[in-house]
């Protein structure tokens, strides 16, 4: 799997090391990804993503994982996230009907 927030879409920057006598050399700046389980209110399972620092705390803010993933837009998240987003959209479809 790539170093990618599954989240966010954060992902790996490239820039220079340069040194005291100016001399650059590529470098790569990763995001600070962790591994955790994020529990989903409207499926009541947990779940576990690969998400950056940022991305965690920004969830938290929300409110939760279903908060986050309602109001976030498709485009930066990776395909397993849009499925978990779907099944959670369908969820909550029924109790509003």
């Amino acid at each position: 799997m790539s170093r990618v927030c599954e989240l966010t879409g954060k992902g790996r920057l490239v820039g220079n090391n340069v040194s005291h006598a100016n001399n650059k050399t590529k470098k790569t700046f990763l995001p600070n990804l962790q591994n955790v389980t994020l529990l989903s209110d409207s499926l009541e399972r947990s779940v576990k993503l690969k998400v950056s620092t940022h991305g965690l705390r920004s969830v938290e803010h929300v409110g939760g994982l279903d908060n986050w993933l309602a109001k976030t837009n498709d485009a930066k998240l990776s395909l397993r996230v849009r499925r978990l987003k779907r099944e959670i959209s369908k969820k909550a479809q029924p109790a509003a009907a």
